[in-house]
């Protein structure tokens, strides 16, 4: 297995040797407005979480100089804390999305983005609570963060970008014909990773709770009406994934840039983040198939080295941590805050997950 380190140089200041702490802003970059009134003291956690997931970009491509992203790593990165050790958990997309709100492992079938929507064939369940066998579908034994965060009273939703339908996903063991951009239709169902577990797709909670895109503005008005986590997945051409984007336009990085320009604001203007939030940006995986460094952390760096840009009233602008963490790093770090325990690959010993390296407002 060939390291990360082996495959992408490290860019100034957020390198393996880079120590953990503050870093000058980008000279230029707009002043910070990720604030609020939470406080860093002992014992604080987010209430409202909010993850958007960009596509198939490395470390050094998103966070390097020269980045095509200069809104998300000089502007927004002013204003939160850059997790420079974060890796993706495996190549295609589909499995970094399940891990992040399942802990399960990638199987052959997740890792070729499931042209099926098949049924997980279930062969037995490990100490762990990991699925055995392959397949995409999980029965409805299996559980998510979705169902833990119902069970608990706690509320959540899944943004999808040209999803319109609430809920859309292929008939199960047919073919997924959203694994491509249409015209007016770049909604992808692998990286919308609630449509994989019967546990959802099954429960009416689905129809309310995995909706459109568009919904999210509206439900940012009040703290009341913002669910305790909020999933986004932006559509095939404001990912980043497709350049140029079926339509014609540009895409790529660049794009990807430009729609978080347009839409993180009312986020981080949102009276529940403003009370207690935490927005993380990251992306699936790496491009070129780059893998990390091998045994780092449970369940792997077989996505490549990503990183990731946490912003809280409780984390600290301009700052670096170089702790190792990966997507079911994410999933304990969501569990964590809520006080859920920790599903498969995020339950596993030595899992980290974020601490004061991450939440360092009063450091």
């Amino acid at each position: 297995m060939v390291s990360a380190a082996a495959c992408e140089p490290s860019p100034p200041g957020g390198g393996p040797g880079a120590s953990t702490g503050t870093t000058p802003p980008t000279a230029g970059a707009t002043p910070p407005t990720a604030g609020g009134t939470a406080t860093a003291g002992t014992g604080s956690k987010p209430g409202h979480v909010f993850v958007i997931n960009l596509e198939n970009k490395g470390y050094n491509k998103v966070w390097g100089e020269g980045s095509e992203a200069p809104y998300l790593s000089q502007t927004l990165r002013s204003q939160g804390v850059l997790l420079s050790k974060y890796y993706g958990i495996a190549h295609n997309s589909n499995p970094n999305y399940l891990a992040q709100i399942s802990g399960q492992a990638s199987n052959a079938m997740t890792r070729d983005d499931c042209p099926t929507y098949a049924a997980f064939q279930l062969t037995g369940t490990d100490s762990l609570g990991l699925a055995e066998g392959t397949g995409c579908v999980y029965p409805a034994s299996v559980p998510t963060v979705a169902g833990q965060l119902s069970a608990a009273g706690k509320t959540w939703k899944g943004y999808m970008e040209d999803m319109g339908t609430p809920c859309r996903h292929p008939e199960l063991g047919g073919k997924d014909s959203s694994q491509g951009a249409k015209v007016g239709d770049q909604y992808a169902t692998r990286h919308n990773p609630f449509m994989y577990f019967q546990a959802i797709t099954s429960s009416p909670e689905c129809q309310s709770n995995v909706v459109d895109f568009s919904e999210l503005r509206g439900d940012l008005q009040s703290v009341s009406t913002t669910p305790n986590l909020s999933y986004i997945s932006p559509n095939l051409c404001n990912d980043g994934h497709d350049n140029p984007c079926v339509d014609g336009t540009a895409g790529g990085l660049a794009a990807a840039d430009s729609w978080l320009s347009q839409q993180v604001p009312a986020i981080l203007d949102s009276p529940a983040f403003r009370q207690d939030g935490m927005l993380v940006i990251t992306f699936d995986e790496s491009e070129g198939k780059t893998v990390g460094p091998s045994g780092l952390l449970p369940g792997g760096t077989d996505g490549g080295r990503i990183g990731a840009l946490v912003l809280s009233p409780l984390t600290a602008g301009g700052t670096t941590s170089d702790r190792a963490y990966n997507h079911f790093s994410l999933l304990a770090s969501i569990e964590d805050a809520f006080s859920l325990p920790r599903l498969g690959y995020a339950g596993a010993p030595g899992q980290n997950s974020f601490g004061g390296d991450v939440f360092n407002a009063g450091s």
